[in-house]
């Protein structure tokens, strides 16, 4: 019975301290317009891309491949923070234009594919991006460019690498 009650006090505990950690994890980072670099990458780390904007730049933290996830954060030319977001949505997204938005563009609003590939019958490059489709669908978003680098076409589908059940075949990419 004492081994018993050991058992459980140990699971207990060991449960209290995931979920204490989860919290730190799961936390949002607060982060304010105003804020220099510095400050932004002491909070977030390095960012995984540096991407020139105009009269400003973006840092880009990306999660992907699996998570699903690109946070930008934008300065102006003094190196202040002007806005910090998830940009893996379906709003974003939809800011590209078909025939008009470019490659500069398209890494400006969602940041870096985690996969890029190429159609040669159709003469098309491809960005893949992972994301959750309106936070709940695993999907995948594939942007074509054609070879000046223009938007043609965007499509959007399951992410069959979390079908659990492979009823699809497809265990991964």
């Amino acid at each position: 019975m004492k081994n018993i009650k050991n058992a459980i006090s140990r699971t207990s505990l060991l449960l209290s301290l995931l979920l204490i950690g989860a919290c730190a994890v799961l936390a949002p980072v607060q982060l304010s317009p105003g804020q220099t670099e510095a400050e932004v990458v002491a909070k977030l780390g390095w960012p995984t891309a540096r991407i020139p904007d105009g009269n400003g730049y973006l840092l880009e933290y990306s999660r992907n491949p699996w998570g699903q996830a690109i946070d930008m954060a934008r300065f102006n030319s003094d190196g202040r923070l002007i806005s910090y977001e998830q940009v893996l949505t379906t709003a974003k997204f939809a800011t590209l234009k078909l025939g008009v938005s470019n490659k500069t563009e398209v890494l400006r609003t969602v940041g870096h594919p985690s996969k890029t590939s190429y159609l040669p019958r159709q003469k098309l490059e491809v960005w893949t991006y992972p994301y959750k489709e309106s936070g709940v669908w695993n999907s995948l978003m594939h942007i074509h460019f054609d070879d000046d680098g223009i938007v043609r076409k965007m499509e959007n589908g399951q992410d069959l690498r979390f079908d659990r059940d492979n009823k699809f075949g497809f265990g991964g990419w």
